[in-house]
């Protein structure tokens, strides 16, 4: 056979697997209202910049009438690409061919790429469109899930993992996400769940659709599996763009500058927080009026919104901020904003990204709910993320700062690097109006005026306790600042910490409050 006979066979069978199941397959998938597999992978990498491997895999099952199928590239396609020039690994199945399902070439091919990422040290983005195991495989499709979960474990840390849920995720599927630093859902195309409708249906006897079991709000509002939600693909993939923006390509170097840029002027600090301690604002106000740019692109934004999450830049450099959220219960924390934070904190830790954190919360949530719920070890999962950080820590008290949650939100005790608070900050055990019930209970009950008599021990207990001047006074707290003062004061802090070494007693790791 000669060259050129030998170049047409080989267009031809590209041809053909570049087809995926087949046309009809295709038309479903489009009148499911998404894009196809390759579609993805080209919308999200550099124009022309994928490069394909493993196209001409195919199965090896013979049980079930499996040897007479062919399914082109075993319904999943891996390669390489780059993301504003940047090289990046990434994978996609393949609805169009047997429903994406997971069988013990699909898998190899997944582990593969998965190798090549961590050993070359570039971000992996797995989209996730299956209806889960195949079963003709049996106990290979099962081996083959446990070996994706190991390596999204090894590579934990080490390089950013992103799952993107644009169909089904099915079963065992689901937990691959679940590992992986940052999930990303759409409306009405994600879906994942570990037991579908018609199981729940065939041992409860209850009716619920896949919508609700596990649509993409529910993971970004209830679950907390979501870390980002879009309405469409498109918007979806633009998230994806601009996360990697933000985070550096690997745990050994930091995340990419950009140009610093001074805060938009209509941010402006002084007067978004209310003088009246009871009233709320929007802590991510604060954060717009501090970030260059007043660029800060939020994680989780719809879960947990009593604390809020995210990345900003100060001068050119990336930061990850925690803020209690004073719009939302006050900004207490509780479950789930303890995970929510300490997650993040720890992803921040581990990629080399300064920690600033904004803090405005009266404490735990208190309640019998929270309490049976594990509120003491969610709560601790925050306190053991930012002990274990060594990466430079900065902390600004804005208004209250009570109890517990003062020593969690990344005080001094946890080593904070550096500790500011406004004029307005309020450091005690807790407020100044129940703690003035307590402490002087005696004397207001026989006071002519109670009332009165409460105002005035509540006010004494403000003098004594309830500012930032006596844990200023102990070293607790570096310097309290003007408002104006608090973009200045952060951008010197993280300047001086660039080099900073936080040396820790060796061991394999800690056991933290899972």
């Amino acid at each position: 056979m000669s060259l050129k006979r030998n170049i047409l066979d080989l267009r031809k069978r590209k041809e053909k697997v570049l087809q995926g199941g087949g046309e009809k397959a295709i038309q479903k998938q489009v009148a499911m209202g998404k894009l196809t597999a390759r579609e993805r992978v080209t919308s999200i990498l550099d124009e022309d910049s994928f490069h394909e491997y493993d196209l001409f895999v195919e199965h090896e099952a013979r049980d079930f009438g499996m040897e007479k199928k062919q399914l082109h590239g075993d319904g999943v396609i891996i390669g390489t690409g780059t993301i504003y020039g940047e090289p990046v690994c990434i994978f996609a199945q393949d609805f169009t061919v047997a429903g994406g399902s997971l069988g013990l070439m699909h898998a190899r091919k997944i582990t593969k790429i998965m190798d090549h990422a961590l050993k070359m040290r570039v971000p992996l983005i797995g989209i996730n469109d299956s209806g889960g195991a195949r079963i003709q495989e049996g106990v290979n499709s099962l081996a083959g899930y446990g070996e994706i979960f190991f390596r999204n474990t090894l590579a934990s840390g080490v390089i950013p993992q992103l799952s993107v849920i644009l169909g089904p995720c099915a079963g065992g599927a689901v937990y691959s996400p679940a590992l992986t630093d940052f999930v990303f859902v759409v409306e009405n195309i994600s879906k994942m769940f570990i037991t579908g409708p018609e199981v729940i249906k065939t041992v409860l006897g209850e009716e619920i659709s896949m919508e609700e079991l596990g649509g993409a709000r529910v993971h970004s509002e209830i679950t907390g599996n979501a870390h980002f939600y879009a309405q469409s693909e498109y918007e979806c993939f633009e998230q994806i763009k601009k996360l990697l923006t933000f985070i550096p390509w690997h745990n050994g170097k930091k995340a990419k500058a950009f140009p610093p840029k001074p805060p938009k002027p209509e941010y402006k600090i002084e007067e978004i927080v209310p003088a009246d301690p009871t009233q709320p604002y929007d802590i991510r106000n604060v954060i717009k009026a501090i970030s260059d740019d007043s660029d800060f692109f939020e994680i989780m934004e719809n879960f947990a919104k009593n604390i809020v999450i995210g990345f900003g830049r100060m001068n050119g450099e990336t930061v990850g901020f925690v803020a209690n959220q004073p719009m939302v219960l006050a900004g207490v924390l509780d479950c789930d904003s303890s995970d929510k934070a300490a997650r993040f904190i720890r992803y921040c830790d581990s990629f080399n990204i300064p920690i600033v954190t904004l803090e405005d919360m009266p404490g735990y949530l208190p309640g019998v709910d929270q309490e049976h719920m594990g509120v003491i070890r969610h709560g601790a999962k925050i306190l053991y993320a930012y002990s274990e950080a060594t990466v430079p820590k900065i902390t600004v008290i804005i208004r209250k700062a009570y109890g517990g949650g003062y020593i969690a939100m990344n005080s001094r005790h946890m080593k904070a690097d550096f500790m500011f608070a406004w004029p307005t900050a309020e450091i005690a055990v807790m407020g100044p109006e129940g703690a003035a019930n307590i402490i002087f209970r005696k004397e207001i009950m026989n006071a002519e005026d109670p009332e009165a008599m409460r105002k005035e021990k509540v006010a004494e207990y403000k003098e004594k306790f309830a500012n930032p001047y006596v844990a200023a006074a102990k070293g607790y707290i570096d310097t309290v600042i003007e408002p104006e003062e608090t973009r200045n004061m952060l951008l010197h802090s993280i300047e001086v910490s660039n080099n900073k070494v936080d040396r820790r007693p060796a061991k394999k790791h800690g056991i933290p409050p899972f």
